[in-house]
């Protein structure tokens, strides 16, 4: 067990947070700087969100200032804990790459803070950094344990076959995994991911999280993944990753997923290529015969992935589409024009008793998730992922 933080430690931190609200995106863009010069560590993050105005440099920025103003309620951040714990474990990360991020942190707060990041503040954010960094080894290391322990589960990196492509949508495809070995491969919690370690040509190495878009299985996983316009390992996967390709996968991770052994009502709701945990959700409620609602927004039929699964698992399916076509109007292949709204949630679902799960893109996620809390969902009730890096709704 960790040694508890010293009162001195606790107060010099605390005196820290004017300055940390203040300087704070500067320190997370000099401690980024400063990471990413070190080739090793450079691989664990998507390059694509290392700019001073990326979501991810937000949510370390807040994480740091929420540790600060609650190092003496540290209760408070049990669940940050718990999904930092979860991405690390699903990007490989080990003990010793704690020692890199503590010396870039300190050494961010001493280049920006100057005069005023003195010994004692130095000496007491090294203390605070190693008591939060020792809870997470911890609690990472019984996760590797207990995923390498269950049946069809592996710690580290484990190689995988393409055995299938299919194209979904415009922009959208799907892959089948089968483990190289042959063996048996862990039963996912429906709503998790994979995380990969690619070698791309041209990019080199390239960390990357797709959720799983099929129901739990010791066979196989399924991904289904956009064509992000730009995107380095999306662009690689459908242009090059044909079938029969080699990747590396690490075992199942994530924090959302369909909690088991409830009866409660379930509303499902995504936009965009947010389905993908969706359907596996859809998969196992329709297996336990659980009744699900599912809510799902795009932006018209060349969009829309997966619908004859969602139909078929759901009892009750609706789509909207932001911008359909003279086409899919004639055909009618879609419910509700327009996006989804927090009027049209408070309406039409059960926020007394429902249990919600929701993924999608942020602007969509911000308003969903708030729009439930306005109608008086309680906050247990409500379930989400984020694309990227996660990020307090409340700020947005």
């Amino acid at each position: 067990m960790a040694q508890p933080l010293s009162q001195t430690t606790i107060d010099t931190v605390k005196a820290t947070v004017p300055a940390l609200s203040q300087h704070g995106r500067e320190i997370v863009a000099e401690m980024y700087d400063r990471l990413l010069a070190d080739p090793e560590i450079r691989t664990l993050f998507n390059q694509s969100h290392q700019n001073g105005d990326s979501p991810q440099h937000a949510a370390l920025t807040n994480a740091i200032l929420a540790y600060a103003q609650n190092i003496e309620n540290l209760p408070v951040m049990a669940a940050a804990v718990e999904r930092i714990a979860n991405k690390h474990v699903g990007l490989q990360i080990e003990p010793r790459h704690y020692d890199h991020v503590a010396s870039a942190l300190l050494a961010a707060i001493k280049a920006v803070l100057k005069d005023a990041a003195t010994e004692e503040v130095i000496r007491a954010w090294g203390e605070a950094y190693w008591f939060l960094a020792n809870i997470l080894i911890g609690r990472e290391e019984q996760l590797y344990q207990d995923t390498a322990a269950a049946e069809g589960g592996w710690r580290g990196w484990r190689e995988f076959r393409i055995g299938r492509r299919i194209q979904e949508s415009a922009d959208v495809m799907s892959f089948i995994l089968k483990p190289v070995d042959g063996k048996p491969v862990l039963k996912h919690k429906p709503g998790q991911y994979l995380s990969f370690d690619l070698e791309v040509p041209g990019a080199g190495k390239l960390r990357r999280n797709y959720s799983i878009s099929s129901g739990p299985s010791n066979e196989f996983y399924r991904i289904t993944v956009k064509h992000q316009n730009g995107g380095l390992a999306s662009t690689w996967l459908h242009e090059q990753a044909v079938e029969g390709t080699m990747v590396n996968v690490a075992a199942p991770a994530g924090e959302f997923f369909l909690k088991s052994g409830q009866e409660a009502e379930v509303v499902l709701l995504s936009a965009g290529v947010g389905l993908t945990p969706m359907i596996s959700m859809l998969e196992v409620l329709a297996a336990n015969n659980r009744s699900a609602t599912y809510l799902h927004a795009t932006q018209n039929s060349r969009h829309h992935v997966l619908p004859d699964i969602a139909q078929s698992l759901s009892r009750r399916c609706v789509t909207f589409f932001e911008d359909p076509s003279s086409e899919d109007r004639a055909e009618a292949n879609f419910d509700v024009e327009g996006r989804i709204t927090p009027e049209w949630l408070a309406r039409n679902t059960n926020t007394d008793q429902a249990d919600y799960y929701i993924c999608g893109p942020k602007g969509f996620m911000v308003m969903a998730v708030n729009g439930l809390r306005a109608a008086g969902v309680d906050e247990n009730r409500i379930f989400y992922e984020f694309f990227g890096p996660a990020q307090e709704l409340d700020a947005a």
